[in-house]
């Protein structure tokens, strides 16, 4: 049974001084010192979750990579501001470094941007109580990015920092990743070869569980042609089925036949038929005419595929490629795929960073700390990192809601997260 947000408090607290004891007392100062920062760290998050950073509002991702630019300059990072080509349409990515010789050489994973545009009616952080606020993009992730910030703060405040290799990538389109990948994610793969460990700061499910797998996810692609014909003759040998019976025909069998393996999703999330159509990539939207005594010249529908592993999803492909070639009577059929987040497989070494969490979240007096389903969480930045070094992901805040105007982020939780950082940072730059 999972623990209540209150039951750890309640625990923690009766725990802690037991717990106290496993901690050094540079350690016990870190804690001292991320305790001290606490509001100010909560009036961060509100001053950039006010501010829009939608993925294709350049200028509000480039305002917020500015203000954490400004306060990573302050506790001793070297900045820079990767600007992409202006026809990718995306802001740049946000870098943060230090160099050193001591200790494991750390990538810090977080992105600017989120979900709501400039026109969404959501727009700003507003505190329901004590414990919690309403934000677009305050727990998915510009919390995940305070939590970061602030544990690399109270770690420089304390001069912890001075021989640690660490460089902190925020990148600018996380939610709508630019095209072509091998542009848009250069420079994060770059750091990733050069880094012995990843942490990922996306956000966290609960204090007994981070992330060592997430699926990848890819685009998937189907369009039909059909004969157009008056519809009184469909389905006889002159005329056939038509594309829309065709596309029917194809989606049920990648239902029947491709469904089933473990961590294996796919959905298809438009569908149009008729006389033409016309679909928009750019804004997800297009135009469909037809009518109900013509038989369907043409189909089309776009889908996501989710998947473990690239043996997975390359199978899943080879069966929904053999689906698609077994067309009805005048009807045709193809199918195109385009990669968009690689998988991040649960390693033996994303397992042994997680133990090393879970020993100092133990000595924190939060409990140990086990893997969370990947079937349970969606694609990050971390994945494209994942063949090159040993990863961690959901270290960010909690709450609830993300993708949506109910999107939460728990503020009472938020300090003892950054505590967790913090320390996991300072033990592995040792």
């Amino acid at each position: 049974m999972k623990t209540s947000v209150l039951s750890f408090f309640i625990i923690g607290f009766i725990t802690l001084g037991l717990h106290a004891q496993k901690l050094n007392r540079t350690e016990r100062k870190i804690i001292e010192k991320v305790k001290s920062l606490d509001q100010e760290s909560i009036s961060f998050l509100e001053k950039v979750v006010n501010i829009n950073s939608g993925t294709l509002n350049q200028k509000g991702v480039k305002d917020v990579g500015e203000i954490f630019r400004t306060a990573f300059n302050e506790i001793g990072f070297q900045t820079e501001w990767i600007n992409m080509p202006e026809e990718m349409n995306r802001a740049g990515h946000l870098f943060a470094t230090v160099e050193g010789d001591k200790g494991k050489k750390l990538l810090l994973i977080g992105h600017l941007d989120t979900v709501f545009e400039e026109n969404s009616p959501f727009q700003s952080f507003e505190r329901i109580n004590d414990s919690m606020a309403y934000g677009p993009g305050a727990n998915d992730m510009k919390g995940g990015d305070v939590i970061a910030l602030y544990a690399l703060k109270a770690l420089a405040d304390l001069n912890l920092l001075q021989r640690a290799s660490i460089t902190v990538a925020f990148t600018g389109d996380e939610e709508s990743t630019g095209k072509p990948l091998s542009i848009s994610r250069k420079a994060l793969i770059e750091a990733g070869k050069k880094a012995d460990i990843a942490l990922g700061f996306e956000t966290a499910t609960s204090f007994e569980n981070a992330t060592i797998a997430r699926r990848g996810a890819s685009g998937w692609s189907v369009e039909t042609k059909g004969k157009r014909a008056h519809s009184s003759g469909v389905f006889n040998e002159r005329v056939g089925a038509g594309a829309i019976f065709e596309m029917s025909r194809i989606l049920n069998a990648f239902y029947e036949e491709v469904r089933g393996e473990t961590y294996l999703t796919f959905n298809p999330g438009t569908l149009m038929g008729g006389t033409f159509v016309s679909y928009d990539k750019q804004t997800s939207s297009g135009e469909v005419f037809g009518k109900t005594n013509v038989v369907a010249q043409t189909a089309l529908v776009n889908g996501g595929l989710r998947f473990i592993s690239e043996e997975q999803k390359e199978n899943a492909r080879a069966k929904m490629r053999a689906i698609v070639s077994q067309n009805l009577p005048h009807t045709s059929a193809s199918i195109s795929f385009t990669d968009s987040y690689p998988a991040m497989g649960p390693t033996a070494g994303n397992q042994a960073v997680l133990d090393i969490l879970s020993e100092v979240s133990q000595d924190l007096g939060f409990g140990p700390v086990s893997g969370y389903d990947p079937g349970r969480r969606g694609a990050a930045d971390i994945s494209f990192v994942a063949d090159y070094t040993d990863g961690l992901d959901g270290l960010g805040t909690m709450g609830n809601g993300a993708h949506t105007p109910q999107e939460t982020v728990n503020l009472k939780t938020m300090n003892a997260l950054i505590q967790r950082a913090a320390l996991l940072i300072y033990r592995l730059t040792r």
